[in-house]
């Protein structure tokens, strides 16, 4: 798809983005979406990049710029690690995300997060966070996170922003809205920290039961979504260095 059929795209499909200045007045807490080798490696599996893609490493570099500083600050850090048994298929999509391989293992750059005191970590089976945070007793473990650390905003980085962020956000906002989130009031979505896999048109025509997915218009397309649901989406996120 060409460069110039995008930009008509977005131009008839226009995402306003805002800047988010976070100084620690609102009680915000990270989520971070599947940042694992599986889908954001190179090599790692059936849905890892082939070759070095630029969306997918700054996704990753923001993501780990804004770990770094929730953990400094002992701020609250949500994470989803995409998480697969064998013998349950997902379909439309191929094996992926294996428990116990490293596919389902965070990127090198985030594994310190494993350490971290401040961070919960949520090992899911399915497309949707917050469906995969429901626990056998019926109780949520996202849910748990958002009302034991009072949580007035999430700021929501990850992949794929038009499938498993994309769904995050819709269930939670939906969430949000039946008051079933108390106090959580804004989901923000980061432009810059988000990204998805591309697979152009000209390749799915070469492949059997292959939907093309070229990258920068389904990227626009899930923030377009995420914001007419209620979704704030921004741009650019920036720290008062004043607080540590």
């Amino acid at each position: 798809m060409s460069v110039q059929t995008i930009d008509l795209l977005k131009e008839g499909l226009p995402v306003h983005q805002e800047s988010l200045h976070l100084t620690g007045d609102t009680k915000t807490g990270l989520v971070l979406v599947d940042v694992v080798n599986g889908f954001c490696t190179v090599g790692a599996g059936n849905l890892a990049p082939r070759q070095p893609d630029k969306q997918i490493s700054e996704m990753v570099d923001e993501s780990v710029r804004l770990a770094r500083v929730f953990c400094d600050r002992k701020w609250p850090v949500f994470a989803f690690l995409d998480s697969h048994h064998p013998d349950i298929p997902e379909h439309p999509y191929p094996p992926h995300c294996i428990v116990g391989t490293e596919e389902s293992e965070l990127v090198p750059a985030l594994k310190w997060l494993e350490n971290e005191g401040n961070v919960t970590l949520r090992r899911k089976d399915c497309i949707d966070g917050f469906l995969g945070s429901v626990e056998e007793d019926g109780s949520n473990v996202f849910i748990n996170w958002v009302q034991s650390n009072q949580i007035k905003a999430i700021l929501v980085v990850g992949i794929c922003t038009d499938i498993c962020v994309l769904d995050f956000v819709c269930t939670t906002l939906s969430a949000r809205n039946r008051r079933l989130l108390v106090p959580l009031e804004d989901v923000i979505v980061y432009s810059r920290g988000c990204a998805t896999f591309d697979l152009p048109v000209d390749v799915a025509k070469t492949a059997k039961d292959v939907v093309a997915h070229p990258q920068e218009l389904m990227h626009h397309i899930g923030l377009y979504i995420a914001k007419g649901r209620g979704a704030k989406v921004v741009s650019e996120v920036s720290l008062d260095t004043k607080n540590p």
